[in-house]
């Protein structure tokens, strides 16, 4: 169905909002995916945090320019989706990447973060970054270290001592 020019200007808006917010981007490519794929697809973007947006090219690049996502105008080229990690960055490349595992009509073209647009090469490896909750863990787990070894140390200590 055709936008008219106040409901384009509500889209641009309405993904520039969540542009502006996001941590990465991925535009993949969803040509030959059913609606029921989509619709899956979408249910499972919300979620896990991730803003889903099925956009056309010209209206993408509005809403692009001006955030730390304008990197991708230049490949935004056939028909995308795009979409925007909101919790922690690599939750849209997991989203993409795990859909795509089963679905092999999802193609991802751009891997957008830190103002930097990659190939789809790295979708992988944007993939792979911890959530916020698994970067706390390993990061109290390094903390914690130092602690039980000291307390290993002393215990150590005192059982040679008793031993002795």
């Amino acid at each position: 169905m055709a936008l008219n020019l106040d409901g384009k200007k509500a889209v641009v808006e309405e993904v520039a909002v969540f542009a502006a917010k996001a941590h990465s981007a991925i535009a993949a490519e969803y040509r030959g995916l059913t609606v029921t794929e989509l619709t899956e697809l979408r249910k499972t973007a919300r979620e896990t945090g991730v803003y889903l947006r099925v956009i056309k090219n010209t209206l993408a690049k509005r809403a692009v320019a001006g955030t730390e996502f304008e990197c991708m105008q230049s490949g935004l080229v056939g028909p995308l989706l795009i979409a925007f990690s909101m919790e922690d960055p690599g939750s849209a490349a997991r989203l993409v990447s795990d859909f795509a595992k089963t679905h092999d009509k999802l193609i991802t073209k751009i891997v957008a973060i830190g103002g930097q647009a990659f190939g789809a090469s790295e979708l992988a490896r944007l993939a792979s970054l911890p959530t916020r909750d698994q970067g706390i863990g390993m990061l109290m787990s390094v903390m914690k270290a130092p602690t039980e070894k000291f307390v290993r140390t002393l215990a150590a200590i005192r059982d040679q001592k008793e031993a002795a």
